[in-house]
């Protein structure tokens, strides 16, 4: 049974102007030079806040999100957001993060989808960028959001915290800017993308330029429904795979047939239901050319890369950082965050998740990140006092 890709699926998957903002503010950050060549003459951020800023700024907490999250980090039922915030177990008011001690900033990433500049905003002649986008790095990322700190008057932040992709640029902030923080968390994420990871993002971008629909990535002006989505949803299955364990899926789902279908005929497996649900759903939430920066921008992503190594890069940081990993990670196993808390200069402790879910155990597995989030929050208040 094929995936149903008609009807109200936009052609973009982004958040567009005159859509509903929801908690989303907006601030422009002028042009940037971009490091591996190209600029972007004009860009604009689109993030959240929650909490208030104390009086001497000494409060704030910098979240970044993965691959496909976006600045709604904490809420439920907002209108202009289609789910609650992806971190909503951890952020809100007299939650771990509690909103009412701490102001929470988390922002749409550079190249994204949800209201910061990325392939689907229109250049300064009213077109989108599509396929004249240029290539952006994490680097590039967290040039823009030092901006945004800047421009939100805050000197340092006590803690920034990510995990997966969110967690590069983290270790990116922590190095190149170590002054503006105080404490980090880093969770299920690596200082630099192996050849296994490097390879999952090629498959999936492979998959999505496959699509017939994707027209070299100009697919902006197509009838709606009509963008590279059957590309995208092959693309997300492929993640999903990496997201979660063998040993769930197979406790899950075993053999077992989809309701009412016969896999033996032309019906699904329950498997198949799964993964055809996940690929829909991220179809009709997010633009396929992010999805094709963003993967592209955690394959570059080298922390040692022109600072003399990973040893030499991570000997820059001069906060204490909590590493955290899941111990049935397949995208970035367990020996990876092993390897980055022994090297950071300040040793902590390796924080281990034990979960049957695998990479996402991050954003599901809420009770035992906690006791890391709380040990990071500590520490940032141990060095404002």
């Amino acid at each position: 049974m094929a995936i149903n890709y008609d009807g109200p699926i936009p052609v973009t998957g982004a958040w567009q102007e005159g859509d509903q903002a929801g908690n989303r503010k907006f601030i422009d950050l002028g042009s940037i030079d971009l490091e591996l060549g190209g600029s972007l003459p004009k860009v604009r951020v689109a993030y959240e806040t929650y909490g208030k800023l104390n009086s001497n700024a000494t409060n704030a907490i910098f979240i970044e999100h993965a691959l496909t999250g976006d600045s709604h980090v904490s809420g439920l039922d907002v209108p202009g957001h289609l789910s609650r915030g992806w971190w909503d177990d951890l952020v809100g008011e007299g939650k771990v993060i509690d909103t009412n001690e701490w102001f929470v900033v988390c922002a749409n990433v550079l190249g994204g989808c949800q209201g910061t500049t990325g392939p689907s905003s229109k250049d300064e002649s009213g077109k989108p960028w599509g396929s004249r986008f240029p290539r952006i790095t994490v680097s590039d990322q967290v040039e823009i959001e030092k901006r945004l700190t800047d421009s939100l008057e805050i000197e340092t932040w006590a803690s920034i915290v990510g995990g997966s992709m969110g967690g590069m640029r983290v270790l990116e902030w922590a190095v190149e800017h170590p002054q503006k923080l105080r404490s980090a968390f880093v969770i299920a994420s690596a200082p630099g993308s192996s050849a296994d990871q490097t390879a999952t993002q090629n498959a999936q971008i492979a998959a999505i330029k496959a699509d017939h629909k994707f027209r070299g990535g100009d697919y902006y002006y197509a009838k709606p429904g009509d963008g590279p989505h059957a590309g995208l949803g092959i693309a997300r299955k492929f993640a999903h795979l990496t997201y979660r364990s063998e040993t769930e899926l197979d406790v899950r789902f075993g053999r077992d047939n989809q309701d009412g279908e016969d896999p033996y005929s032309d019906g699904r497996f329950a498997i198949d239901s799964y993964l055809d649900h996940h690929a829909e759903k991220l179809a009709r939430r997010f633009d396929a050319n992010s999805y094709i920066v963003l993967s592209d921008s955690i394959s570059t992503f080298d922390i040692g890369r022109n600072r003399g190594g990973v040893a030499a890069a991570l000997s820059k940081i001069t906060a204490p950082i909590i590493v955290a990993g899941i111990d049935t990670d397949r995208l970035y196993p367990l020996r990876q965050q092993a390897d980055l808390a022994a090297a950071l200069p300040i040793k902590h402790e390796l924080h281990v998740i034990n979960s049957p879910f695998g990479h996402d155990g991050f954003l599901i597995e809420t009770d035992q990140v906690a006791p890391a989030v709380i040990r990071v929050l500590d520490l940032a208040s141990e060095k404002i006092k």
